[in-house]
């Protein structure tokens, strides 16, 4: 058994990779599947399309692979996080459409529970935001007749799409999810590492629901023997953007990543220590391992990639998403574009914002929408990286001095070797963490110069940019033992291309000066 089988299922579509002993793709299938948009701002997708995806990419790429299921040492899962699913213990079978993590529906609670929001977030890391599973799990029971009353009685399962997976996998037999997937429902106490009871007296949240929760590299349970012929041990599980961090390498403190999908997530290792956001941010589990729980601090930008995809679909500027780069690079004008399509994520947190565009002239053009677009991502990110460096601050210092090459293992950066100290730069007696960027949109040139000229930061691009697979691959090696360390894991990580930045300071504070005032005005509409 020395191939892994890496299951990524996520908002748009789910994917299966295997991958050899050394963690190389061998083969991979995708499927997309629907979305459902039943109301402005609720997003919903069908837990059926969820497993018939999952299973078919899975067969098909063994298939592919000219694999059968004793070649598998090991499945591992990541996926989209916060989404949420309701289902009957009995049948397996959904009680309603999974709600996505992009839906809005529960503003209404948490607006509710804002006396309690300084307790929810000290003991979750979470802000009370519709983002997250818990009040989209409440409006479920509050809505649905007899919900609450069944989950009283054992007969529901809530779950995270991980938990809904393993759940189908294993034919029912095991209700489980990991800690970070855990982190990410509003009802997990990352300090103690277990379900809070007062979070869930609060929401009225029968504790029945709720599955158990494991480190990332773990002994899940095995495959019902008729899905692929023979049982099959799911050894690892990690929410997506976590799974991305650990292919980044980013096993130290101060290391930080992006990831660019449908939106854009940025984490920071913040080590052992729980790191209480003064700026909106939200401190969250990096990953746990052999018991042991790293930290991060992390911000959700809810349009990235989406605003590509607004381009094309939308306002239909564009055939195809690499178009925007060479358009954008052709503007003349300065459009800003406050893409708040769903609300503003962090750090400003506004689920009711929407969107708008200012400088418009009678020469603004399809080039400057391009222009505005691509730069929203840029501004976003700034936005973000900002907070952190003033969450981690002075503090960060200490834990960056106790970096070493035996914890983060030898990176090979422009065909060298570094010790992991290249994802750190000091600026201004803070902390200022160059960007290791992954994902599709990380692959436009423009993109990510403007994202290196806007932070004044290097951006480094590796040669593997679709990481999460991936990231679930080494969780099911590790704990297969295919994988040593994390450490051993991380000297795989290799630069494709680090963008410096062009432009001069003055510039650079005019831009994002300029950005900060199109955000106010938004917030004030």
């Amino acid at each position: 058994m020395t191939h892994i089988l890496a299951l990524d299922q996520g908002t748009t579509s789910t994917r299966a990779i295997v991958f050899d002993a050394a963690l190389r793709p061998v083969a991979s299938a995708q499927q997309e599947f629907p979305q459902y948009f039943p109301q402005p701002g609720w997003v919903e997708h069908d837990p059926e399309d969820l497993w018939k995806t999952a299973l078919p990419t899975m067969r098909a790429v063994l298939t592919k692979a000219n694999l059968v299921a004793r070649d598998i040492a090991g499945i591992g899962i990541t996926n989209q996080r916060e989404t949420t699913l309701l289902w009957d213990r009995a049948t397996g079978q959904p009680l309603h459409r999974a709600i996505v993590w992009q839906d809005r529906r529960s503003a209404g609670i948490c607006d509710a529970l804002r006396p309690h929001e300084s307790m929810i977030t000290a003991r979750t890391g979470l802000l009370l935001d519709p983002y997250f599973s818990g009040t989209k799990l409440k409006w479920l029971l509050d809505t649905l007749p007899g919900a609450r009353a069944r989950a009283e009685r054992g007969e529901l399962a809530f779950g995270t799409v991980d938990s809904f997976l393993l759940w189908r996998m294993t034919g029912g037999r095991v209700h489980a999810t990991d800690a970070t997937n855990a982190a990410r429902t509003l009802l997990f106490n990352i300090g103690t590492g277990a379900w809070d009871a007062e979070i869930l007296a609060l929401l009225d949240i029968p504790s029945a629901l709720l599955p158990e929760v494991h480190d990332c590299a773990a002994e899940f349970g095995v495959t019902d023997p008729d899905l692929f012929g023979a049982s099959i041990p799911v050894r690892g599980m990690a929410g997506d953007q976590h799974a991305a961090a650990m292919v980044q390498a980013c096993f130290a403190p101060g290391m930080l990543k992006a990831t660019y999908g449908t939106g854009c997530f940025a984490l920071m290792n913040t080590g052992t220590a729980q790191v209480a956001s003064r700026n909106r941010m939200l401190t969250t589990i990096a990953y746990r391992l052999g018991g042991q729980t790293t930290y991060a601090l992390e911000g959700s930008i809810f349009i990235a990639g989406a605003v590509v995809q607004w381009l094309r679909d939308g306002v239909k500027m564009i055939a195809a998403a690499p178009e925007s780069g060479s358009l954008a690079a052709g503007a003349a004008g300065e459009l800003i574009l406050v893409p708040a399509f769903t609300g503003l994520g962090a750090p400003y947190w506004r689920p009711e914002a929407r969107g708008a565009i200012f400088g418009l002239t009678r020469a603004s053009g399809p080039a400057d929408f391009a222009r505005a677009a691509l730069e929203s991502v840029g501004f976003q990110t700034r936005d973000l990286v900002e907070a952190m460096r003033a969450d981690w601050g002075a503090s960060g210092l200490a834990q960056v001095g106790a970096l070493a090459p035996a914890m983060l293992g030898d990176v090979r950066v422009d065909g060298g070797v570094d010790d992991g100290m290249v994802a750190i730069t000091l600026r201004g007696g803070g902390v200022t963490p160059v960007l290791r960027v992954d994902g599709g949109m990380a692959t436009s040139d423009w993109t990510m110069q403007f994202l290196s000229d806007i932070l004044g930061a290097p951006v480094d691009r590796p040669i593997v940019t679709e990481t999460t697979a991936l990231g679930a691959a080494f969780l099911a090696g590790f704990q297969a033992g295919i994988v040593t360390s994390p450490g051993a894991f991380a000297k795989g990580w290799a630069l494709e291309r680090r963008f410096a930045p062009r432009i001069a300071v003055g510039e650079r504070q005019r831009r994002y000066d300029g950005w900060k005032r199109a955000v106010a005005a938004v917030m004030g509409m």
